[in-house]
């Protein structure tokens, strides 16, 4: 099982300081999310400063950016990391789109899909200097001229993962995607019957192996850990916020109504639009946190990981900051990659 970690977006040189704690405790990857602040420039400062782990997006918001904007974002952090670059997309929701950015909306899935295959003509084309054809419903790319054209770089392929919720990107994910990031409102048994049903459905579709799409689960806030009791103890009141926030949400009741748990989403739905966001950590049992995530100390949480994810998710993340208990973390991470899992390596083909 790899493992990996979210560095800071907003300060560069804690993004570089948290990319070489992660590097030097055998993490396997950082990422970075595209909220207050953009995902590549702190990306692009942890390759200057790391040379073994991977660096990706998770995610890069898709449709504001043209797929030829994006495939320039991503060549360029690939370039300067020397092929360690991981292009994590999503689609974000409609009022994300409609309001903030600006853009039309159209169904996700069949528009990411064109993406996908829209940016990967633009590298290809890129890569080999050759003429660029591309023809979708959403997307048509004829042009490409050697003053906007990159030199060709000779590095591995980037890979291209999907954030996906409902059950048309997830069979997207695995029909066409290297990975599929799961969000982190779930559950083992909501990861079984639906997340993964729904991948194995695309990759059934597209005649694709499971050992070459990597399933990431175990989002930001899900899993904590720390050197000491208090440290564990702010994450699983840290933990308890993030699920009464989900269950407020109908978008993601799928997990609740799975568990005939319905009544907790309603609870819990009034109390953002009444200001009354104190009051909803207290409104998720507490016999019920350990149903949604996994919080524990170091050297429990392997066991409690591969019992939550093992044979089903290839990649978890956990969080780390700057205070951590760096021998007992290298020891708990190494711990962590002996799960098996079913990934095995991104499918062989040429840019």
């Amino acid at each position: 099982m790899r493992v990996i970690t979210q560095i800071p977006n907003n300060d560069l040189k804690a993004a570089q300081a948290v990319a070489q704690l992660a590097e030097r405790t055998g993490f396997d990857s950082v990422i970075t999310a595209e909220n207050a602040h953009g995902p590549f420039l702190p990306l692009a400062a942890a390759a200057l400063v790391t040379d073994r782990i991977q660096l990706g997006t998770a995610v890069a918001m898709a449709f504001p950016r043209s797929p030829t904007i994006m495939a320039h974002n991503a060549w360029d952090v690939h370039l300067a990391s020397k092929g360690r670059f991981y292009l994590g997309l999503g689609a974000q929701v409609k009022q994300h789109n409609e309001r903030r950015f600006g853009i039309p909306w159209t169904p996700p899935a069949p528009r990411m899909r064109d993406y996908i295959a829209a940016m990967r003509a633009v590298w290809h084309a890129w890569e080999t200097e050759t003429p660029i054809d591309f023809h979708s419903d959403t997307y048509n790319l004829t042009l490409v001229t050697p003053n906007f054209s990159p030199k060709p770089n000779g590095l591995p392929r980037i890979p291209v993962s999907i954030a996906a919720v409902g059950p048309a990107m997830l069979k997207l994910g695995g029909e066409v995607a290297d990975g599929v990031r799961l969000h982190p409102f779930s559950t083992r048994r909501y990861l079984d019957e639906v997340s993964i049903a729904r991948i194995s459905e695309g990759l059934a579709k597209a005649e694709r192996k499971r050992g070459n799409v990597e399933v990431i689960a175990g989002g930001y806030g899900f899993i904590g850990t720390g050197k000491d009791a208090e440290t564990v103890a702010k994450a699983r009141a840290y933990v308890r916020f993030r699920i009464a926030f989900y269950c407020s949400t109908r978008a993601y009741w799928d997990v609740l109504r799975l568990h005939d748990m319905e009544w907790l989403g309603e609870k819990v739905n009034p109390l953002p639009r009444a200001g009354r966001w104190s009051e909803m950590a207290e409104q998720i049992p507490e016999e019920l946190i350990d149903l949604f995530a996994t919080v524990v100390d170091y050297e429990a949480l392997p066991e409690a990981i591969a019992k939550r994810y093992g044979g089903s998710a290839d990649t978890v993340l956990l969080q780390i900051g700057a205070e951590e208990d760096e021998a007992r973390l290298a020891k708990c991470v190494e711990a962590i990659q002996r799960i098996p899992s079913p990934f095995t390596g991104f499918e062989e083909k040429a840019v």
